[in-house]
């Protein structure tokens, strides 16, 4: 076996281990854990910062983009909010051992669909140092084992971090294998653990399209992910102005490399007023590429190409479309979008409430940027990343998503004749 399949073959043996210890591990020794895990990533912060200068300089020595730049970059804010995180992901209610559902049987016995944790959970990620923590955080919180697996180029910050929390969480008594980081940066150990059938149960990607296509492509154990995040916002002809132009210049602009910005701007041909968003998009830095009748607003605009409809830019670029009301709006999201996250700006509730109904999106939002595409800002604490599948969880994936169910049946004697 060569060494990296070698490796993870013995990281998820060892994860195995743990998880058969978390089971005993009681909620507020879990809670207690993530707690002095948060604090120790307080107390590491010259360490931290450190590492993560050192990718830093790697990383503009390797010319990467600025929103691969900004995903990787920790400073002091940054830091507290990864440990802000931890800590209330300590703060949340446990739902295993939950009881989903309960009822009896003609013959008395009484079935049960009880919340159990998943089990061994492999993160693949790339840029953000914070998954580090998030990943860790919400996987042990609800008694599942992790290995983790993050890019080059960010290993320096991964490695700080992983020590950092690992020894708050050994300290507070949880088993030493509970999270694992892999720490060679070949690509072969990311082929070795989505082949870690019997190891691994599930694997979350979370990163670029190349990485989360590869995955899919190459998993013999289930994923939760989303490939893209092309989202979408329709300012309807009865939006209000302000908003509309509020709406658009944060979903845009905000943040630019995060799957929850928006990527095509459509724009209902009676709304009365383009010409002001789109000046007001133009004017916080962003480049506008627009159809023949959007093209006629603004000389500063550029043309868009069949590419554009279906791209996430991640960088300050947007593409805008003239549609015929929502009915055309919604057939342009059918067939660009990638079911992440699409919002309407309307006054209008009816037809707000078609499009809320009509789509096909895991988030859909009415009157808010698609910047709040985020477990934080859900109220779920930290997640893990946004699903866009149909089956276990949709949306963002935090709390329940990270758990699974198993049937209980109760009976006093009962035979089956």
């Amino acid at each position: 076996m060569n060494e990296p399949a070698q490796l993870i073959a013995d990281m998820g043996r060892k994860a195995r281990a743990a998880f058969a210890k978390l089971t005993g591990v009681s909620d507020a020794q879990k809670s207690d854990a993530l707690v002095a895990a948060a604090q120790n990533l307080r107390a590491a912060q010259s360490s931290i910062l450190a590492a993560n200068q050192r990718d830093m300089d790697g990383a503009r020595s390797r010319e990467l983009s600025d929103s691969m730049l900004d995903r990787l970059m920790i400073d002091e804010d940054r830091l507290e909010a990864i440990a802000a995180a931890v800590e209330n992901v300590a703060k949340l209610p446990d739902p295993v051992g939950q009881i989903i559902d309960r009822g009896a049987r003609p013959n008395g016995l009484v079935m049960e669909r009880v919340r159990v944790p998943l089990g061994v959970i492999g993160i693949i990620y790339e840029s953000r140092p914070n998954v580090t923590a998030d990943a860790a955080a919400l996987r042990l919180r609800w008694g599942n084992a992790v290995i983790l697996r993050g890019g080059s180029e960010a290993i320096e910050s991964n490695r700080a971090i992983f020590e950092a929390m690992s020894a708050g969480l050994v300290k507070a008594g949880l088993p030493e294998n509970a999270i694992q980081l892999v720490q060679i940066t070949d690509r072969e150990a990311v082929g070795a653990m989505l082949k870690a059938s019997g190891l691994i149960d599930i694997i979350i990607p979370r990163g670029g399209k190349s990485l989360v296509k590869r995955v899919q492509d190459e998993a013999r154990v289930p994923v939760l992910a989303h490939l893209d995040g092309v989202c979408h916002s329709f300012i309807d002809k009865d939006a209000d102005q302000a908003k509309a132009i509020a709406i658009a210049v944060n979903a845009k602009m905000r943040r630019t490399g995060i799957c929850g910005a928006m990527e095509t701007l459509l724009i209902d041909q009676d709304y009365p007023a383009p010409g002001p968003l789109l000046r007001a998009l133009i004017d916080a830095g962003c480049e506008v590429r627009g159809d023949d009748a959007v093209l006629e607003l603004d000389e500063r605009i550029v043309s868009a190409d069949d590419s554009d409809w279906g791209t996430e830019y991640l960088a300050p670029i947007v593409s805008v479309a003239m549609v015929n009301g929502v009915d055309e709006a919604l057939a342009h999201i059918a067939e660009h979008g990638s079911h992440h996250t699409d919002v309407i700006v309307t006054e209008d509730l009816p037809t707000a409430e078609i499009f809320i109904q009509r789509a096909d999106s895991a988030i859909v939002m009415h009157n808010a940027s698609s910047q709040f595409a985020d477990g934080g800002q859900f109220g779920l604490g930290a997640e893990i990343g946004i699903s866009t599948g149909r089956l276990h969880a949709r949306g963002p994936v935090a709390l329940e998503g990270l758990t699974t169910y198993k049937w209980v049946v109760r009976g006093t004697g009962q035979v089956r004749p």
